[in-house]
């Protein structure tokens, strides 16, 4: 018992590392899904061929590998080039590409939330002599959010159980915590254990109150 006690206790020294990650993926992750998911809605051809490329391959390819090019394949580019660059933190790339990739999938959830909205909002909107991006400042969007709040937050459990990629690069988040301590102790079992409870103590409380937000709504809806 002591030795997965250990092992738990080990794993949660990455917690913080997992979640600032998240965090910082999840709220820049919806901000770029917002723009793109505004682009693919756009009249521009370009702006929306650009999105929609950018969203098949992100969402086409595994977080893993993206994290791997974004952590050794772009300084190596730059390098080959004459740039002598180099991450002063492996943690940087490492949420920008749990950002980028999180956008993605906002990208999709926002414009799902946003077709949700009834189109007598805008329409209403504009008979007023609003213009098209206050509404959609003011009115559209504030309403896509209360829609796709219970997503967002499924987005964001999500991350947390994905960043699990980042220990391929070097990132001592939760997974890494475990992995070290394992290649120290030879103790795998009360090793992972550890990294899975660890996980679980973050991922259940949150899921559980994603659950009653959606009871709570749905009941006043109804």
């Amino acid at each position: 018992m002591e030795l997965y006690l250990k092992g738990f206790l080990i794993a949660c020294k990455g917690i913080p590392a997992t979640v600032g990650v998240s965090l910082f993926a999840i709220i820049l992750g919806a901000a770029l899904g917002l723009l793109l998911a505004l682009a693919r809605q756009s009249r521009s051809k370009l702006l929306k061929g650009v999105s929609s490329v950018y969203v098949d391959i992100v969402r086409g390819t595994p977080m893993v590998v993206q994290a791997l090019i974004m952590a050794y394949g772009v300084p190596q580019l730059l390098q080959s080039n004459g740039v002598p660059f180099k991450w002063p933190e492996l943690v940087i790339p490492a949420m920008l590409v749990c950002a980028l990739n999180s956008s993605a999938y906002m990208a999709e959830v926002v414009r799902s939330g946003l077709q949700a909205v009834d189109k007598g909002q805008m329409e209403a909107a504009r008979s007023l002599g609003m213009p098209k991006k206050m509404a959609m400042k003011l009115i559209i969007i504030p309403q896509a959010i209360r829609i796709i709040l219970p997503a967002f937050c499924n987005e964001f459990v999500t991350l947390i159980k994905e960043t699990s990629v980042l220990s391929f690069v070097g990132v001592i988040e939760i997974t890494r915590r475990g992995a070290l301590w394992n290649s120290q102790s030879f103790e795998t079992f009360p090793a992972y254990i550890g990294v899975a409870i660890a996980y679980m103590i973050l991922t259940i409380p949150l899921t559980k109150i994603i659950g009653r937000y959606e009871k709570k709504r749905a009941s006043k809806e109804a």
